[in-house]
C-alpha cells in the first residue's frame, strides 16, 4: 500500500506549522555585512578579495585548468617518427 499526502504552502507556513523560528531577522544584518565587505574588498583590489573568499581552492582550480591544457595539447600534438 501507497499513501501520498502533498502540501502545499510557502516555506514559512512550514517553518510555523513545525514550530522552528525565523531567524531572517538575524540572517538579514549578518547578510548586509557580508556584502559590504565584500563591496569594499572588491572595490580595493579585486584579486585580493578572490583569494581571501576562496582561499587555495582558487588556485587549485587553475593549477587544474593548466594541467588539462597541458595534456591536451600533448594529446593533439603530430606524433614525431
Amino acid at each position: 500500500m501507497k499513501i501520498t499526502i502533498t502540501v502545499d504552502c510557502t516555506p514559512e507556513e512550514a517553518r510555523t506549522f513545525m514550530g522552528l523560528p525565523d531567524l531572517a531577522a538575524l540572517q538579514q544584518p549578518v547578510l548586509q555585512a557580508m556584502q559590504e565587505q565584500l563591496r569594499q574588498q572588491m572595490s580595493s583590489d579585486p584579486e585580493t578579495a578572490m583569494k581571501a573568499w576562496f582561499g587555495p581552492g582558487l588556485q587549485n582550480l587553475t593549477d587544474m585548468q593548466k594541467a588539462y591544457w597541458q595534456q591536451f595539447f600533448k594529446s593533439s600534438a603530430p606524433a614525431s617518427e
